[in-house]
């Protein structure tokens, strides 16, 4: 075994012991998507799962927490915010050699060209409508009432997340790259003051973390919560036009280039302009900034991933064409940077 397949018998026993209605034998299947905790189709005999857990292997501190994931996903069921049902959560790393969680397994359609090419002009304006709903509705989820108080710490978000995934990001480094010493330069010194908002935030809020309803443009499943925490509603709609911006191509491809007007998906203003209505803000303040803390970010992450590559733990075979694009993340965050001078 390469310590991504699951022994099934032991886990299927596992599984009718704690949860209800689980009856086995149980077949799995890892899916071929996902750099970061490997995630499986659990096909069974009272029906089908899917199984999330940690990656084998030396971790890096705060990486991977499926934990968290379960947590969030189980506050949630009783909001507006889409999200599978959880069933359990496994902290025994005997069972499959690492933290596990079972949720349902929802079927429908997932997107992964942000130019929509299945669909017709209406359904694309529909479907970036829909996302941003969402969006704006999870920013709007009161924390209190779903007991995610204590899910982050308040305020000085952008503050924290620079350091940790400046840390995070030094920690996994290969190579030097001059464009992202640079722009780890920048974010702390044009770090707008912090104003108070506090909102539940994805962290990896893109159209590939969505399942959509097969006959109509509605999200019946937001995906991927493991970079969730309390934060700055803002880093969610930066992070989404951040890898809209992209060159179109095999991975986060974008629509750099794209004429949006003629495939009826709204412009980068439109976009934001249709949140801050749902959200009632009259405007945003120091965009460029979020921008670039966007590509910093989605650049750290990423330079984990290739470091997992390499190390041989990461849970894709393309891990290491996606660590390939810590360099053009970080030149496109200098750009940003060089189009505000």
């Amino acid at each position: 075994m390469d310590g991504l397949e699951l022994d099934d018998a032991t886990l299927g026993s596992y599984l009718a012991e704690s949860i209800t209605g689980f009856v086995g034998p149980v077949i799995s299947k890892k899916f071929s998507g996902g750099q970061s905790n490997p995630t499986y189709l659990l096909t069974a005999d009272s029906g089908d799962y899917v199984l999330r857990r940690k990656p084998p292997g030396q971790l890096l501190k705060s990486a991977h927490a499926v934990e968290r994931e379960y947590r969030v996903m189980q506050a949630l069921a009783s909001s507006g915010v889409p999200v599978p049902q959880t069933f359990h959560l496994c902290n025994d790393e005997s069972i499959i050699g690492s933290v596990f969680f079972v949720m349902a397994y929802i079927e429908g359609q997932i997107y992964w060209d942000p130019s929509l090419p299945e669909l017709n002009k209406v359904e694309r304006r529909d479907t970036y409508q829909e996302m941003c709903r969402v969006l704006a509705t999870l920013h709007q989820v009161d924390i209190d009432t779903v007991g995610l108080s204590d899910y982050g710490k308040p305020g000085d978000y952008f503050a924290r997340q620079i350091n940790r995934w400046t840390q995070q990001y030094i920690a996994s480094q290969t190579e030097s790259i001059a464009a992202m010493d640079a722009v780890i330069d920048w974010l702390p010194a044009n770090l707008p003051a912090d104003d108070g908002r506090v909102a539940l935030v994805h962290g990896d809020y893109r159209l590939d973390n969505m399942i959509f309803n097969a006959s109509e443009s509605r999200i019946t499943a937001l995906l991927d919560w493991e970079l969730s925490t309390l934060g700055h509603p803002l880093a969610d709609l930066a992070y989404q036009c951040m890898q809209l911006r992209m060159d179109p191509g095999k991975h986060l491809s974008g629509l750099n280039g794209v004429d949006r007007a003629v495939l009826g998906i709204p412009s980068e203003q439109e976009y934001v302009a249709q949140y801050c209505a749902q959200c009632g803000l009259e405007r945003i303040d120091h965009w460029p900034f979020y921008l670039v803390f966007s590509f910093f970010r989605m650049a750290a992450i990423l330079q984990g991933v290739k470091k997992r590559a390499i190390d041989g733990n990461a849970s894709s075979d393309v891990a290491l064409e996606y660590g390939a694009l810590v360099k053009p993340l970080s030149a496109k965050a200098l750009g940003v940077i060089r189009d505000e001078a």
